[in-house]
């Protein structure tokens, strides 16, 4: 009885001491991080920070770059089974776990444990998928989280499945699910997302989809949503100009607001490229000529846009040529390419002020050119050739009055 009291009292001092052991063992298919404590011919051990003990192949060392794992070193890996002697859990790099025969799908399908397979072609409404040498059938709805139009891409890919329907015999039904695992990682992505989630945190993620007021951008887990005017410094650009359905893109956390819907996430990509004010009146001094595009038309003048993001307006006055203006469209239309010339430029206040008289600014710039020299001046004590050739015919003549 001592003896037992006294094991039962170590028990409870390593488990004082030791609390992360006393984490519930997670189940096969769930993804979890440990760090390895030491590696052996064939297996390698990890900590979980749970009472069971759970072991990984060498060969799951080494990534997708090459990097093998060394004790010590954290790693991110899924649960693929659980030996009920022993307790052990098996870990693995992927979610699918191979299996080899009919009883190891039934297993992986009683416990819902996700297999590999490889997709072998289309079939009506959905993937035909090779699993333990049985045909199998997704449906196009379990594929991916969002519909897939054309499934070819899929044909030879090797992937991860969750059996939703089994039944043996001499005609096997396997129905398999990809959605199911998509869903449950995204759904950890975004527990482990939402946790350092913050106004001005930069993250990468994929343009799902792009509407005419923005474009969603899915963050791992989280959708978030650029808002047209975050997309460019481009004034009045288009977002499926911008970005289209696959682009990989880096983007700003602007707000985070909670709904009843769950979290809604303003993202910028603008917010992360060059301001196109900065130093604008370096790469535009006064009178210097630059081109652009006629973007709009206001009563008072018309505005011009000289690179994404900048433009500059050309008043009414200074679009005539020396004649009257009463609305800029007398002169451009829209999309008109135009040369102008720099009158001012103010960066603080984001102001560009330009001119299409140009025949008139050439005329200012060149007005000494067009100046008439001053005579030059002579010199009246030399006197030209003329005069003194005057004065020695007038010397030499004789003095008739004599």
């Amino acid at each position: 009885m001592a003896e037992h009291e006294d094991f039962s009292a170590l028990l409870n001092e390593y488990e004082r001491k030791s609390p992360g052991q006393g984490h519930k063992a997670p189940l096969p298919g769930e993804r979890v991080r440990g760090r390895i404590v030491s590696i052996g011919a064939e297996q390698a051990f990890v900590d979980l920070g749970t009472k069971a003990e759970a072991v990984i192949e060498i060969a799951e060392l080494t990534d997708a770059e090459g990097h093998t794992a060394q004790v010590g070193d954290t790693i991110e890996t899924y649960v693929l089974s659980r030996d009920d002697r022993t307790g052990t859990l098996l870990l693995g790099r992927s979610a699918g776990r191979h299996v080899h025969d009919s009883a190891g799908l039934e297993q992986a399908f009683a416990n819902g444990l996700p297999v590999e397979g490889m997709v072998s072609g289309v079939a009506k409404g959905g993937l035909e998928v090779q699993v333990a040498g049985m045909r199998g059938f997704c449906p196009a709805s379990q594929v991916a989280t969002r519909f897939v139009d054309d499934l070819q891409g899929y044909v030879g890919q090797r992937l991860s499945f969750r059996i939703t329907k089994y039944e043996g015999g001499r005609r096997p039904n396997l129905v398999l699910s990809r959605r199911a695992l998509l869903e449950e990682e995204a759904h950890q992505q975004a527990a482990e997302l939402r946790g350092r989630l913050a106004v001005g945190l930069v993250l990468k993620g994929t343009v799902t989809s792009v509407k005419d007021y923005g474009a969603f951008i899915d963050l791992g887990g989280l959708e978030g949503m650029v808002h047209v005017s975050e997309l460019s410094y481009s004034r009045g650009a288009k977002p499926q100009d911008l970005v289209k359905p696959g682009d990989e893109v880096e983007v700003a956390v602007l707000r985070i607001e909670q709904s009843d819907k769950g979290e809604r996430i303003a993202l910028s990509i603008r917010a992360l490229g060059a301001d196109p004010w900065q130093e604008a009146e370096t790469r535009y001094p006064a009178g210097s000529k630059v081109k652009g595009t006629i973007t709009r038309l206001q009563p008072f003048g018309a505005f011009v846009e000289v690179e994404p993001g900048l433009e500059g307006l050309v008043p009414n006055s200074e679009l005539g040529g020396g004649r009257r203006v009463s609305h800029a469209k007398e002169v451009v239309n829209p999309g008109d390419v135009v040369e102008a010339t720099v009158l001012a430029v103010d960066s603080a206040r984001r102001r560009l002020s330009l001119s299409l008289d140009t025949a008139s600014h050439e005329e200012a710039a060149n007005v000494e050119a067009y100046r008439p020299a001053a005579k030059p001046k002579t010199d009246e004590s030399v006197g030209s050739f003329g005069q003194l050739l005057r004065e020695s015919l007038n010397k030499a003549k004789p003095d008739t009055q004599k």
